[in-house]
């Protein structure tokens, strides 16, 4: 599966870029788009905090699972940088969905909230989904409640899914032409490949493509993703993007992930820079700019309340 937004894939932002096996490519780090983003996220939370108002980013985390709560340190530790409030609710690995309902509930109902996070994963007893769908809709940072979703394949305002704004977002910011261009999504998925194929595909000059979205049910796949100016890996296989499937000279996103234990394991073979005219780093990619647009998010609910 794909990294979802609030997950480990998030987490890279401070970490230094690797360069790929051939240093052919150019190489999309994220760090440089990531920066614009939260330089545009501090103005914007000073303009708020001279009128005497706090943006706040609320989290919950479920459990005692190092590496989750390794991740809330590094959003709350953002947070703060560019200052927002960061109200935290941390509940026992035996809560109960009822449990994790009233801390839901108690943020939707806080006017000084503006934003919610649920840090995935919950423990396997609870519903993550059931959880999600409690979530104010407005107060959503990762932009994946049904609702918000529903309104991106409307074209309406709302917070948009983190990693495929980071990506419109890294495709902009280094001036790759996508308006007309044929894009290739391999990865299916809810939190990455669906929601980002209908961001592609809508009419702005920052998007406005021919996309396809194929998966690993289709036997041929490789005869899409050869055939891509832009090809985009969404689908959590490691190594599953070979040079032989890249078109010379395409741009190639690594957007999928799997972890084994705390290595990081991409969706493309660090070779294909031998044959990528453009190719994000293994590491510093796609997740600086993930982060980042969560806390765009999290700016424009506070703004929302203000306007």
């Amino acid at each position: 599966m794909p990294a979802p937004q609030h997950s480990t894939l998030s987490e890279t932002s401070t970490a230094t870029p690797s360069i790929p096996a051939s240093g052919t490519a150019r190489l999309l780090s994220g760090a440089p788009v990531a920066e614009r983003i939260l330089a545009d996220v501090a103005t914007r939370v000073a303009a708020l905090r001279a009128r005497g108002v706090t943006p706040a980013l609320a989290t919950i985390l479920v459990g005692d699972d190092d590496a989750s709560a390794g991740y809330i340190r590094i959003k709350q530790r953002q947070a703060a940088e560019l200052g927002f409030a960061s109200p935290h609710e941390h509940l026992p690995a035996t809560a109960t969905q009822a449990d994790l309902h009233a801390v839901i509930d108690a943020f939707n109902a806080d006017p000084d909230v503006h934003a919610l996070l649920i840090q995935y994963p919950t423990p396997r007893h609870l519903d993550y989904d059931t959880a999600l769908q409690r979530v104010d809709p407005d107060k959503d940072v990762d932009g994946m409640h049904p609702l918000n979703l529903g309104r991106l394949a409307a074209g309406m305002p709302g917070p948009l899914p983190c990693t495929p704004a980071g990506i419109e977002a890294l495709l902009a910011h280094y001036e790759i032409p996508v308006s007309g261009r044929e894009v290739v999504i391999l990865g299916r998925g809810a939190t990455l490949g669906r929601p980002l194929a209908m961001l592609l595909a809508q009419k702005r000059p920052t998007a406005n493509a021919a996309v396809t979205v194929v998966h690993t049910g289709v036997a041929d796949w490789p005869r899409y993703t050869r055939r891509a100016d832009i090809l985009i890996a969404a689908a959590g296989v490691p190594g599953i993007i070979q040079p032989e499937h890249v078109k010379p000279g395409a741009v190639v996103v690594g957007g999928g992930v799997r972890y084994e234990g705390r290595r990081l394991l991409p969706d493309v073979a660090e070779e294909c820079a031998a044959t990528a005219g453009a190719i994000t780093p293994r590491v510093g990619g796609v997740g600086p700019t993930t982060v980042a647009m969560l806390f765009r998010n999290a700016i424009t609910a506070a703004e929302r309340r203000f306007t």
